[in-house]
């Protein structure tokens, strides 16, 4: 019998890419997914385009500037289901503590008053900066939230391999807010 292969894309946003170790963390794990699931887009693989339609997204890390946005903006309109994946996407975290102060202050202290050599703000290569710092629920709806610093492979697992038999993830079950 030959079951269903679900496509999945990932990506991180602004973060520390935590999540995606944790993802590599599930081990001689990821044999067994890689026998159900296809990664159609992702740092991991060497796809360079989201494709039209995907089963499930997993996006890690807080949308903080315009390359963010963008790219959460496609996950939700290409995937059927989005999973926020991890404390930044769920809540903003580290990236979100910037939040306290005015961007102004923040591109100041990071590129002119801590720097020794050239003072300067990037001009060229580098996406501009929101105001504000939102978790991806607070530019896009979400279906599945997974929190941790990062999330267990555990709890990457139980949310895949449930979405793969087709229930609904709880990952509730296997994890708490910053653990």
């Amino acid at each position: 019998m030959n079951t269903p292969r679900l496509t999945v894309a990932t990506a991180w946003l602004d973060g520390c890419s935590g999540c995606h170790m944790s993802l590599l963390d599930m081990d001689q794990r990821l044999i067994e997914l890689s026998e159900r699931i296809d990664i159609v887009y992702s740092p991991l693989v060497d796809a360079k385009a989201l494709p039209e339609r995907v089963d499930v997204g997993l996006l890690e890390g807080s949308i903080s500037n315009a390359d963010d946005l963008a790219l959460a903006r496609r996950f939700r309109e290409h995937c059927r289901v989005l999973v926020s994946l991890g404390d930044c996407a769920v809540n903003g975290n580290v990236p979100a503590m910037r939040n306290h102060f005015p961007l102004e202050q923040v591109l100041a202290r990071a590129y002119r008053e801590n720097v020794t050599l050239q003072p300067q703000l990037p001009e060229r290569g580098v996406p501009a900066l929101r105001q504000r710092v939102v978790p991806i629920h607070g530019e896009v709806a979400v279906d599945v939230f997974v929190p941790g610093c990062p999330p267990s492979a555990e709890a990457i697992w139980q949310v895949l391999t449930a979405l793969l038999e087709g229930r609904d993830p709880d990952p509730s079950a296997v994890t708490r807010f910053g653990a």
